[in-house]
């Protein structure tokens, strides 16, 4: 793996982790070959490898959100589409802690929905 891979990787684990700090039942798992940040035991973020962020959404606002800039439907392999509700950003677009911070709170939003918090 490329040293830069592994260090944009490991930084955003790190602003990942300040930005879900107050969350109850927090806990980081190794997944999709990232840092995978669960809430209440159901997953909200990963922090990719490359330094991309995975972000579960809600399905219903996933056509809205891929308007964002530096978003993308996920995919598991080339062609291999993750489906309505997984969505990855970019690294370059996730460099602004605002954008960072959109797309954490998207992926709460969602988590409390599901987990009926």
């Amino acid at each position: 793996m490329p040293q830069t891979s592994l260090n944009a990787r490991d930084e955003l684990v790190e602003r990942l982790r300040e930005r879900l700090a107050q969350e109850p039942v927090t806990r980081e798992i190794a997944m999709f070959g990232g840092r995978a940040f669960m809430v209440d035991e159901k997953m909200a973020v990963c922090a990719l490898k490359s330094g991309d962020l995975l972000v579960r959404v809600d399905a219903d606002e996933h056509e809205e959100l891929l308007a964002t800039p530096g978003a993308e439907t996920a995919e598991m392999g080339v062609g291999r589409t993750m489906g309505p509700g997984w969505i990855a950003v970019t690294a370059e677009s996730i460099d602004d802690d605002e954008v960072l911070t959109f797309w954490c709170e998207k992926a709460i939003e969602y988590n409390r929905k599901v987990t009926g918090r």
